[in-house]
């Protein structure tokens, strides 16, 4: 069932975003205490090209993006969100060609629920995510847990090029083999 899904992406990724201009998105590094002292972060895995990411999307006509990515986050994983800082702006060239901005946000509440756009979400202790996460994320990950409040977000340019490409598909590949295991 991959196919229709890897075919649309490489057609957006390559061709469609350079006929609409430049694609903007919002991410949320949403933790939650423990227990225990120790801090969670929220994962989703989307149903088009597996592999753990953070929640997050697109924005809709007149919304902030606090409230976009409150509105994505509820709607991805049943958690209800306050949006803080913003801890990152990520210009990625390349494949599918976009900007990234990385808000910190904190659970509030909620029950978490897949939903048909993201069929499996998970707490992850903060210092142990997944191998799956999709590299791209990674590094806004550490940004967003080093954040110091009150602090400037971090701006940095990524290239999205054939390594970034073949690290996404075999992350893609183990998840669907492993029936999305969390390796």
């Amino acid at each position: 069932m991959s196919g229709p899904y890897h075919a649309r992406n490489a057609w957006w990724g390559f061709v469609t975003h350079r006929r609409r201009g430049p694609l903007e998105v919002v991410h949320g590094v949403v933790l939650r205490d423990t227990p225990s002292g120790g801090r969670e972060i929220l994962l989703a895995v989307r149903v088009d090209l597996r592999g753990w990411e953070l929640p997050g999307g697109h924005l809709d006509p007149g919304e902030t993006a606090r409230e976009g990515l409150a509105r994505e986050v509820l709607e991805e994983t049943g958690i209800v969100v306050d949006v803080g800082e913003l801890t990152g702006v990520y210009e990625r060239t390349g494949f599918l060609p976009h900007t990234a901005s990385v808000y910190l946000c904190r659970a509030r509440g909620g029950t978490l629920t897949p939903s048909a756009e993201t069929p499996r979400v998970r707490w992850w202790p903060a210092d142990a995510v997944p191998g799956t996460l999709f590299p791209w994320l990674r590094t806004p990950v550490a940004d967003a847990l080093a954040h110091e409040p009150g602090g400037s977000p971090a701006r940095r340019k990524d290239h999205q090029g054939v390594l970034r490409i073949l690290q996404a598909a075999w992350i893609d590949l183990s998840m669907r083999l492993t029936g999305d295991g969390a390796s």
